[in-house]
């Protein structure tokens, strides 16, 4: 619809490329363990727990746009396992989070559809005022600022925990 939407979407597009390449071949008993460099244990975000955060975002995304947040609606345990307040757990038993396919097919869904949204999105929408009343809004005034922190800079940001995570494992850059 407008020009905004599709840069931002158009911006996501780099980020969200990137979570495949780091994340399609972690192994899945490994998804949500902690970092174990030379066998000690390191107390940083995991996959499982830095794609499962970004997974509550798309429906953000759905809501400020007014759009039909149905088809970006996260598993009702993801809230509690993934918010800002969760804390990072390693899951030895493989019992505290969902599993990695589970994970990753929840957040390439959903962000093509906050993708889609925002190409939806007319500039007008985007120029409006960030309805948010959180300190963010000294730096993101914009609803289309906003959204593209929550598409790009936070998901790169999250992405960069992933990284660090693979090297923490030997495991080669993606």
């Amino acid at each position: 619809m407008g020009q905004i939407g599709n840069i931002i979407a158009d911006t996501a597009s780099v980020g969200l490329r990137m979570a495949g390449r780091l994340v399609n071949d972690i192994p899945a008993e490994r998804f949500a363990r902690l970092a174990t460099p030379g066998n000690q244990l390191i107390e940083s975000n995991h996959p499982a727990f830095a794609l499962g955060h970004l997974c509550l975002y798309p429906r953000k995304i759905h809501q400020l746009l007014a759009q039909d947040q149905s088809i970006v609606q996260p598993p009702s345990q993801y809230e509690a396992l993934f918010s800002k307040d969760a804390t990072c757990q390693d899951d030895v038993d493989g019992t505290l989070y969902p599993a990695s396919a589970e994970i990753i097919d929840f957040f390439n869904r959903s962000y093509a559809s906050a993708q889609a949204s925002l190409r939806d999105a007319s500039d007008e929408q985007l120029a409006a005022d960030n309805p948010l009343d959180t300190p963010m809004k000294q730096f993101c005034p914009t609803l289309g600022a906003l959204l593209n922190f929550y598409m790009s800079g936070h998901v790169t940001n999250h992405l960069g925990q992933v990284s660090a995570w693979r090297r923490m494992q030997g495991m080669k850059p993606a």
